[in-house]
């Protein structure tokens, strides 16, 4: 047998959490004796001591705890509890640095108010371009909400052309709607310029982007995530403009290397004249 400080260092935890969890009825000594009362423990309670560690390392209480070892939870179980513990982490870890993305994002638009030279941008016509495109829905315009449905519709976009044997002749373009219904949902298409004609075997569309007859365009570089500051300074530039806003803008990919801070795409607002 061992003495609790003993134990303890075989465990990797302190005595005083070994006297708590006697305490709670979590960890019972295997003998205390009756004259010292001091607490001796057998290497074989190191198994139990492993999984009440590790349970509550998963997020559990102690009383939940209590709980899933009276029900005799087996290593294989705690190792699916850990890989649930693990994926939820993750996107709770994915989640807060989109937070913090955006954030930031709004933090440069703050920081960057009325800095944006008029020569920034350009008022140039877009012609005509046939892309592939797929189609998916998004709960508003907002990159937190945009984001995660452009890009894994890019994703299948680009696995399905190369299934196809349809080579991209161009760069991605991006492009918005209102969808049905109302509200704030927006329709999202992904889509790629590609010189191909329809067939009735392709699992996404090709169509012909009208051309634009007028669209205020600004280039803006990195993430889209932080596209907000651009976006915006190009609404400033429009309010002064006479120029009204004809609809969401294109977002034509430029430069698209694996670092996202060297991204480069061109917001593309098709415009017309006030009045």
């Amino acid at each position: 047998m061992f003495t609790i400080g003993e134990f303890a260092g075989h465990g990797r935890v302190s005595a005083r959490m070994l006297r708590h969890y006697d305490a709670i009825g979590l960890l019972r000594p295997a003998r205390t004796d009756p004259a010292t009362g001091y607490r001796y423990y057998e290497a074989g309670q190191l198994a139990r001591l492993n999984r009440i560690i590790a349970l509550k390392d998963l997020g559990f209480s102690l009383q939940q705890v209590t709980a899933i070892l009276d029900e005799q939870v087996s290593a294989a179980e705690l190792r699916g509890m850990l890989r649930l513990r693990r994926a939820e982490l993750t996107a709770a870890v994915t989640a807060a640095g989109a937070r913090l993305a955006r954030v930031e994002a709004r933090l440069r638009t703050i920081e960057g108010e009325g800095r944006m030279a008029a020569d920034e941008v350009v008022v140039k016509r877009v012609e005509a371009v046939r892309v592939a495109q797929l189609t998916g829905t998004a709960a508003s315009f907002g990159p937190e909400d945009i984001g995660p449905v452009v890009g894994p519709l890019y994703d299948e976009l680009f696995r399905r052309l190369a299934t196809a044997g349809v080579e991209p002749t161009g760069p991605g373009i991006a492009h918005y709607a209102d969808a049905p219904g109302g509200g704030d949902r927006i329709t999202v298409h992904a889509a790629v310029v590609v010189a191909a004609v329809p067939q009735p075997s392709h699992d996404f569309a090709i169509v012909d982007l009208p051309p634009l007859a007028q669209a205020a365009t600004v280039v803006h570089r990195g993430p889209m995530e932080r596209v907000l500051p651009t976006a915006q300074a190009l609404a400033c530039w429009l309010d002064d403009s006479p120029y009204r806003s004809a609809g969401y803008p294109r977002e034509l990919t430029l430069e698209c290397p694996e670092d996202r801070e060297g991204w480069v795409t061109e917001l593309q607002e098709p415009i017309t004249a006030e009045g």
